[in-house]
């Protein structure tokens, strides 16, 4: 075992220990069918408790790292970390570099979404984010929460790819960014004009997937993902990359 290196005592040290074995896994101190150490060891290892390493291993086998054998203990998993992808709002998904490199993701995905939706909407797509468009029209006249009607919007988007794939990943980013959508159709966010300015944002996105114009389609989606990470508090360019901007 490498040598002691006992943890700080953050808010969840179950996270911090599991990041760490996460770390032996990836730098080949343990691999692949290998036996983590026993609970014991790790607990005078790490200086913490039973109930934080057993924490910490659950979080491990639900990340598909390491897999228990009743009897045997902790073993790590063929192909670990690599058959599941989650974002660790632990991590700071919210707040600072996690929340940057979260709308780094999205960029990277989302234009290319929504380019491939304006060579493939159907009538029915197009209909179907008209609809959503709408009733985000009337949120704003009210203004009303319409967070979910922006998620919904988004999906639309990927739904008009007809690619299941790309469907699942927008319904997955959906869950994990879900919060940061809220303060645009908050009450503060309405007096600010955040909440309209990402509708007309949308509706730029829309006119330019229902034109099939796949560049200008790319270019909304970018121009919308850089303004929603700068109503965030993220700095103008920062996360920058070259096929457009960043953002929501």
């Amino acid at each position: 075992m490498p040598e002691c290196e006992h943890l700080p005592r953050p808010p969840r040290l179950a996270d911090t220990l599991s990041r760490s074995l996460q770390d032996w896994v990836r730098d080949r101190r343990l691999a692949e069918g290998d036996r983590l150490p026993t609970e014991k060891q790790l607990c005078e290892h790490f200086g913490v408790s039973r109930a934080v390493v057993r924490e910490a291993i659950a979080r491990l086998q639900a990340d598909g790292y390491v897999e228990t054998r009743q009897g045997l203990g902790a073993f790590v998993a063929v192909g670990a970390g690599v058959s599941r992808f989650r974002i660790d709002r632990a991590d700071g998904v919210t707040r600072g570099d996690g929340l940057r490199e979260v709308f780094e993701l999205r960029q990277l995905m989302e234009s290319g979404i929504a380019e491939l939706a304006a060579a493939r909407r159907s009538e029915s797509d197009l209909s179907e984010m008209r609809m959503l468009l709408g009733r985000m029209e009337e949120a704003l006249v009210e203004r009303q929460q319409a967070s979910e009607l922006d998620d919904a919007f988004h999906l639309a988007i990927a739904a008009a790819t007809r690619n299941p794939l790309l469907v699942r990943f927008m319904e997955f980013m959906g869950a994990q960014i879900q919060s940061s959508r809220v303060p645009t159709w908050d009450d503060e966010g309405h007096v600010r004009g955040l909440a309209a300015a990402a509708h007309d944002e949308h509706q730029a996105m829309y006119r330019a997937i229902a034109d099939g114009d796949v560049m200008a389609a790319r270019l909304a989606a970018a121009g919308h993902l850089q303004a929603a990470a700068e109503r965030l508090g993220l700095a103008p360019g920062e996360g920058r990359s070259g096929s457009g901007r960043v953002g929501r």
